[in-house]
C-alpha cells in the first residue's frame, strides 16, 4: 500500500514525523482540519495553501516535496546577517568599531543608525589577519564564557554575511533584536529556523533562537585582556612537590 503513495504524500508524513508532531497537532499548525491523515493516505492531495505553509513555517522545499530535488530546505528570508553599517577611516578602508558594554545595550536598537556609530571609538590593527574583512570588537559581560573568556574583556569578531556560512562549535558574537550575546553556536537538525546558543560556564543553559531575529553576527577570532596576573602554582604541582620531598626524607631515613 505505501509503495502506491505518490512521493508528496510519504514526504509530507516524513515531515511531520521529523518535527514531532501527531496527525492532529501538525494539522492544527497547517489550520487543514482534523488530521493529516487522509493527505498521508493519499486520498488528499496537498493543497498549495499546504505547501506554502510548509515552505513558510519549516523552511520545506517545494520542489523536495514533490521529488523534483534533493534539497529538503530553503531559507526564504537568506539568512542575511551581515553588518547593517560599515565605517571607514579617511582613506576609505574598514576600521574596528568598540561597542562597550553600556554601548552593546543600545546596539540592537541603533543598528542602522549612521550617526550613533560615529558616537563609538574605532580604530585600525596593521596585521594580516584583519585583512579583507569587516571586524567590530565587543566588551563581555557576565560570565557565561568562562573560562576561555572573562568578564570586561574585549573580543574582536569577523563579519559574517550569513547564517548558512556559520559553523557549528566556533564563538560568535551575535546580534539579537534585544541583546548581544557572546556564545558557541549549534545548528539543530531538522529545524532550519533555529541555532543553539551554548554558554562555556556549565552554569548556563542553552538558549534557542529564531535565525530571523538574529541581526547580525560576528565570528570571533581574539580578544583583548587586561591586568593579566602572574600565574600560580597549581594545586597538582604542589602535591608532586611536597611528594617529593616525603621520598627524600624517606631516603634519608634509610641511608641513616
Amino acid at each position: 500500500m505505501d509503495s502506491k503513495l505518490s512521493i508528496e504524500a510519504k514526504r509530507f508524513k516524513k515531515v511531520r514525523e521529523e518535527l514531532n508532531h501527531t496527525q492532529q497537532s501538525f494539522a492544527d499548525l497547517l489550520q487543514i482540519g482534523a488530521t493529516t491523515a487522509d493527505i498521508e493516505r493519499g486520498k488528499t492531495k496537498l493543497s498549495g495553501k499546504v505547501v506554502m505553509e510548509l515552505l513558510r513555517q519549516f523552511n520545506i522545499n517545494p520542489l523536495w516535496l514533490f521529488g523534483e530535488s534533493y534539497t529538503q530546505f530553503v531559507n526564504i528570508n537568506g539568512g542575511d546577517v551581515s553588518p547593517k553599517v560599515l565605517t571607514l577611516d579617511t582613506e576609505s578602508n574598514d576600521t574596528i568599531l568598540l561597542v562597550n558594554q553600556k554601548a552593546a545595550a543600545g546596539y540592537p536598537h541603533n543598528i542602522q543608525d549612521v550617526d550613533w556609530y560615529e558616537s563609538l571609538p574605532s580604530f585600525s590593527i596593521p596585521l594580516p589577519q584583519y585583512r579583507n574583512a569587516t571586524y567590530r570588537g565587543f566588551q563581555v559581560e557576565g560570565d557565561s564564557m568562562l573560562p576561555n573568556i572573562r568578564p570586561n574583556e574585549w573580543v574582536l569578531g569577523r563579519a559574517v554575511p550569513s547564517i548558512s556560512e556559520a559553523n557549528d562549535s566556533k564563538i560568535y558574537i551575535v546580534v539579537l533584536r534585544d541583546s548581544v550575546l557572546v556564545k558557541k553556536l549549534q545548528k539543530i537538525p531538522n529545524n532550519p529556523q533555529k541555532v543553539r546558543l551554548l554558554s562555556l560556564n556549565p552554569e548556563y543553559l542553552p538558549i534557542d533562537v529564531e535565525i530571523s531575529n538574529i541581526q547580525e553576527l560576528w565570528l570571533v577570532n581574539s580578544k583583548l585582556t587586561f591586568g593579566i596576573d602572574e600565574p600560580s602554582e597549581s594545586s597538582l604541582l604542589q602535591q608532586l612537590q611536597q611528594s617529593m620531598q616525603e621520598l627524600k626524607g624517606q631516603i634519608s631515613n634509610l641511608k641513616a
